[in-house]
This record gives structure tokens, C-alpha cells and sequence, in this order.
């Protein structure tokens, strides 16, 4: 089953990104999507599910992110006690595209919780229910992580990422990202190239010690409040600069960068 083009959630390939993800698919391959934060993964998942026509179900992880978040927990209703199913499980009797986006933030069980589905055996062992679970046909595991955050703190070990197939997310070339922001946004191509030129400058300063630079994603949300109405200086200072630091001296600066762009 496929959707007409127009009815998927807009992605613009960069790179060859979407026959990988349909032949990772095809041959039951997990698949890891490495990069910066706001480069578009998230979106890629949902585009390529719709394009596929499978439901996604997308796990935000984070440090208290457990295994049985995931797998599912015994309940008590009434005067019986039931199982509910956690997202994972949900998803591999289902035939869904499971997204654990930022994989690395959760706690080790659920690392080790995801290895029996990424070799040859698909399968998930329920160990409250002493149940092994063989995947769906169409199940898939992708996962998420940023390289660069919190580097030698949290990283996803070797032997973890040698079980998947790998993408690498960066931020598009600057005409591929004017592209997305008029497409995602309605913005004219004009404002569209300033703000994509204001986000480079930004990414290229390298004595401000940002720990994190300009996404995609913030240049959409500017985009989409000068799409509404909003000035421009004070769009891209609300959603480029303020999220970006709260160093008084750092904010000015980079304002006063973004103000003489615009």
C-alpha cells in the first residue's frame, strides 16, 4: 500500500536516504539516523511510514526511559490484574515502525531490551509474562541518536551499532533548506534565503561555545512567525537566538548578527 505524493508529510531528500530506508525495510534491517538535533529525523520516520503506508509508533527517550516503558506492565483494574502493552510490544505484534528517537538518553535495559530484535531472531522476550514475541512481517525498528551531545557521556556502544544499518543527518545546503522553509511554511523565497544565511553565519561561529547551533527546525519556527505577522528581527531573535543561549552577552551578539542580516 503506498500514498499519493501530496498526501505525505513533506520531506525533501537530501541524499539517497529514502531508497535506503525502503531497502532496509524490505530486508528487515533496523536502521540508526545519526545527527544534530532538529535536522529533520523525526520527520524523515514519518514521511517514509506514510510513504510506505505502515503506522508509526514513536517513543521520545529520555534517562528514566525504562525496558518495561517499553515492553509493558501488569495493571490492576478492579479486582483482576491485567497486561498492557507498552509501545514496543504494540508494535511488533502489529507490524509498526517503532521510532526511539534519542535512543541513548535511555537507561542500559532497554538497549539490552532491543537486541534480540536486531539480529536474525526478531524476537522480544516479555520476561514478566515468560513470553517470547516473534516480530510482525512488517515490523521495523529505527532508532535516533546525536553523535555529538553529551560526547563520552552517553553513547551508544559498538557493539549496539553494528546491529543497524546507518544514515547520517546534517543540515541541508543552504538551497535545499530555503527550499524546505518556503515549502513547510509559505514564507517568500526572499526571507527564506535570510534566514537560512543567518543560520549558517551562527553554525560557523565557533567562539560563542554554543552547546547546541541553529536546527532546520528553529528557522521553520521563525519562519512560521514572520509567516503570521510577527517582525522579523523579533521572530528570529524569539525563535533562533533565545533558544539558543541564556548568556546575556552571547544573546546580544547574536542578535545583533541576526539584525544586520535581516
Amino acid at each position: 500500500m503506498t500514498f499519493e505524493t501530496e498526501k505525505l508529510p513533506f520531506y525533501l531528500p537530501v541524499a539517497k536516504e529514502v531508497e535506503v530506508f525502503t531497502n532496509a525495510f524490505e530486508n528487515k534491517i533496523p536502521l540508526l539516523l545519526k545527527g544534530p538535533t532538529g535536522t529533520g529525523k523525526t520527520r524523515f520516520v514519518e514521511h517514509m511510514a506514510a510513504r510506505l503506508g505502515k503506522k508509526s509508533i514513536t517513543v521520545s527517550c529520555h534517562e528514566e526511559t525504562s525496558a518495561t516503558d517499553l515492553i509493558g506492565r501488569f495493571l490492576i483494574k478492579g479486582a483482576e490484574t491485567v497486561w498492557l502493552d507498552g509501545p514496543m510490544t504494540m508494535a511488533v505484534r502489529n507490524g509498526c515502525i517503532l521510532y526511539l528517537d534519542e535512543v541513548a538518553e535511555a537507561r542500559p535495559d532497554v538497549i539490552v531490551a532491543i537486541h534480540s530484535l536486531t539480529d536474525f531472531r526478531r524476537e522480544l522476550y516479555i520476561d514478566k509474562r515468560s513470553e517470547s514475541l516473534t516480530a510482525h512481517e512488517d515490523f521495523m525498528l529505527v532508532a535516533s541518536f546525536n553523535p555529538g551531545y553529551q560526547r563520552g557521556f552517553k553513547e551508544l556502544k559498538p557493539s549496539t551499532r553494528q546491529r543497524f544499518l546507518a544514515i547520517p543527518f546534517n543540515y541541508p545546503k543552504p538551497e535545499t533548506e530555503a527550499v524546505i522553509l518556503t515549502e513547510e511554511t509559505g514564507i517568500d523565497e526572499e526571507t527564506a534565503r535570510k534566514l537560512v544565511i543567518t543560520g549558517n553565519k551562527i553554525r560557523n561561529l565557533q567562539e560563542v561555545g554554543l552547546a547546541e547551533t541553529v536546527s532546520t527546525r528553529l528557522l521553520v519556527h521563525a519562519a512560521m512567525l514572520i509567516k503570521s505577522g510577527l517582525p522579523k528581527r523579533l521572530a528570529v531573535r524569539m525563535a533562533v537566538v533565545e533558544p539558543l543561549t541564556d548568556d546575556p552577552q552571547v544573546s546580544e551578539s547574536l542578535t545583533d548578527l541576526c539584525n544586520l542580516i535581516l
